[in-house]
């Protein structure tokens, strides 16, 4: 399958989950796109983030207009989301790939023990 095709299609896998389940196209799209697509892992979180801000966006727009969004209840989150991704987004190119990697993982392994629990 063509480069282009496969990031259309690692494209639709993130925007599904992230539609389906409130957020997490960002945990399916990172893995896609350094194995499926071969991006270097450091372009890969990079490019992850970029993609899922419009997804995100329209995620929330479909929410709201279907009277599922408490946006008071969302600001607050909000606030300290923009402030840790304006500190994790300096953070990420001194950080090395292999803590990357078990950062993301640990996070995977805590949200999935949360979600069965």
């Amino acid at each position: 399958m063509k480069k282009g095709l496969r990031l259309s299609v690692s494209g639709a896998a993130a925007g599904t989950v992230n539609g389906l389940l409130g957020g997490g196209g960002g945990m399916v799209l990172l893995p896609l796109l350094t194995g499926w697509c071969g991006l270097d892992e450091k372009k890969a979180f990079a490019t992850s983030t970029a993609i899922m801000l419009p997804i995100c966006m329209l995620s929330t727009l479909i929410y709201f207009f279907r009277g599922r969004l408490d946006l008071m209840a969302a600001l607050p989150y909000l606030l300290g989301g923009l402030a840790g991704g304006a500190v994790g987004g300096r953070l990420m190119g001194r950080v090395p790939v292999i803590w990357l990697r078990r950062l993301f993982a640990a996070f995977l392994i805590y949200g999935g023990v949360r979600y069965l629990l």
